[in-house]
Formats: C-alpha cells, sequence, structure tokens
C-alpha cells in the first residue's frame, strides 16, 4: 500500500537549496548521511490536470493560507519572487527563487483543500 510521496527538487547548488528549506522555511529535517537531508513536508495532495499531446510536465507548489502575508514573511527573510501575485480564479499564485533550486510555486486556493479534509 502507499504510504506516502517522496518528491525531489534537482538543484544545481544542493547545499544551498538544502539551506533554504531548513534556515528560512524552517521545515524539520532528518539526515540521510553525509549531510543529505530529507525533509519532512507539510500536508500535501496531487491535481491531475488535463494537456496538450506533448506538454506533459510536472510542477510543485507550496500551499499557504493568506498568500500576501506569506510573501510578506517570506520577503523579510531575503527571498525572491520572480512573479507578481496573480488571480487565476482557483486561487492566487506566485513564483519564489530556491537558492540553486531554481523556481517554486506558491499558492493560496480557493477550493477545499484536500490535504486539510484528512481527520
Amino acid at each position: 500500500m502507499i504510504t506516502g510521496v517522496h518528491a525531489i527538487l534537482f538543484a544545481e547548488d544542493a547545499d544551498a537549496a538544502r539551506a533554504f528549506f531548513r534556515d528560512v522555511l524552517q521545515w524539520d529535517a532528518v539526515d540521510a548521511g553525509g549531510g543529505w537531508l530529507i525533509f519532512a513536508l507539510p500536508p500535501a495532495e496531487l491535481g491531475v490536470h488535463p494537456v496538450d499531446a506533448g506538454g506533459q510536465r510536472h510542477e510543485l507548489y507550496l500551499m499557504c493560507d493568506d498568500i500576501q502575508a506569506t510573501v510578506d514573511e517570506l520577503t523579510r527573510k531575503g527571498v525572491t519572487f520572480t512573479q507578481p501575485v496573480e488571480d487565476v480564479g482557483f486561487g492566487l499564485m506566485t513564483q519564489l527563487r530556491v537558492p540553486g533550486g531554481g523556481e517554486l510555486g506558491l499558492y493560496q486556493p480557493r477550493h477545499p483543500a484536500a490535504a486539510q479534509a484528512r481527520p
């Protein structure tokens, strides 16, 4: 039986990306050996969206309850946002830079969150 999801973020500078998740987002982690951190994620959910032929891709978004408060807090911690907050109908979205690890989406849903529906 499936017991969880293990997501992988590939980073040109893995140490900088790990420091971001550990120090800025303050996520708990275990050391799998030699400083190889595996982070505990907040509750998660999976959306499956249609795509045009040949356009298959996967994306990772961090979720929040109040996107402006989260942007403000992370900006104070030195996080760079690469897109303004945009209203996409089903929620509010932006993009943030992970040092050494590209970009991640930040998302405030307007729909019921499956991750919060669990007891």
